[in-house]
């Protein structure tokens, strides 16, 4: 058993603060990687939302590219493919 001091040491309350679900740490990971904490929330919100796949392959994408705004580029590169996703998946059901 560990002494309740030895854990307090270890609780960092401003890293461990509001983090209790996976998709909430992959949302402030998306903002860390693109410099885009004053928007974290909406970066949570489509952590929740959106096909995991879709925001990697726009985050690759955004990485590799050499721009200020990689805010606005991920933005823009992930509706482009959430809409060629809705058309791949229309010509699946047909």
């Amino acid at each position: 058993m560990q002494k309740i001091s030895d854990i307090l040491k270890k609780f960092n309350p401003v890293q461990d603060k509001y983090i209790s679900r996976e998709f909430q740490s992959y949302g402030i990971y998306l903002a860390e990687q693109l410099n885009d904490y004053k928007h974290k929330s909406l970066y949570i919100k489509l952590a929740k939302t959106t096909h995991r796949s879709i925001l990697e392959k726009t985050l690759s994408y955004v990485k590799d590219s050499n721009i200020d705004k990689k805010g606005a580029l991920f933005m823009w590169k992930l509706k482009q493919l959430k809409d060629a996703h809705k058309e791949k998946m229309k010509t699946n059901e047909k």
